[in-house]
């Protein structure tokens, strides 16, 4: 994944693209709706462990905010809720069910390219921080244990300006693991609405 990212920008750069509807200097505000995979495969089926449902896909959330320093290139953060997921588990025969929550916040550069007057491609490489937050609940006792790890953020997608202040975009985001193979999976797709000031 990192590879292909970096193809993207270094095609975008050796191009020297001019988009149609980025203006120079322009700072931009949005939101999105997010949809990952979590699994909650405990991966001790012979120890006589056995989950409900292992693998869903959540929907959540992002809000985001950046600066277009000229058509091609931007800087961008912002922060995405996973939504909570949750399993029912049986274990040796006694039922119990545990529950994740997961965010991340990223900042990264955005290299642009259009394709259409009203379409543009893009890239996004940077870093993202991951919080994921597991709880258990089994014979009546709870427990509770958070995760956090730093990785590598990467995203490839398409906007759509509708005119010169929103635009909407669609992207496969790579945020990175979380501190536990549990729960969320590493990306998403999001569905984004931007404006610009």
């Amino acid at each position: 994944m990192k590879k292909t990212i970096l193809a993207v920008l270094a095609s975008v750069s050796a191009l020297g693209a001019v988009s149609a509807h980025a203006a120079d200097g322009v700072p931009y505000m949005g939101v999105g709706v997010i949809a990952s995979e979590h699994r909650y495969d405990t991966g001790f089926p012979t120890a006589g462990v056995t989950v409900s449902d292992d693998k869903k896909t959540e929907w959540g959330g992002k809000v985001f905010a950046g600066y277009q320093i000229n058509p091609m290139w931007a800087v961008e953060g912002g922060y995405t809720s996973f939504g909570k997921g949750d399993a029912d588990y049986t274990v040796a025969g006694v039922r119990g069910s545990a529950e994740t929550k997961s965010e991340s916040f990223y900042v990264a550069g955005k290299a642009s390219y259009p394709v259409a007057e009203k379409v543009n491609v893009f890239g996004k490489l940077g870093v993202a921080h991951n919080r994921n937050e597991v709880s258990g609940n089994i014979l009546g006792l709870t427990g509770k244990d958070e995760f956090s790890k730093n990785s590598v953020y990467a995203a490839v997608g398409a906007d759509y300006a509708i005119n010169e202040k929103v635009s909407m975009s669609l992207e496969y985001e790579h945020y990175g693991k979380t501190g536990i193979d549990y729960g969320r999976r590493k990306g998403g797709v999001s569905l984004n609405a931007r404006y610009n000031f």
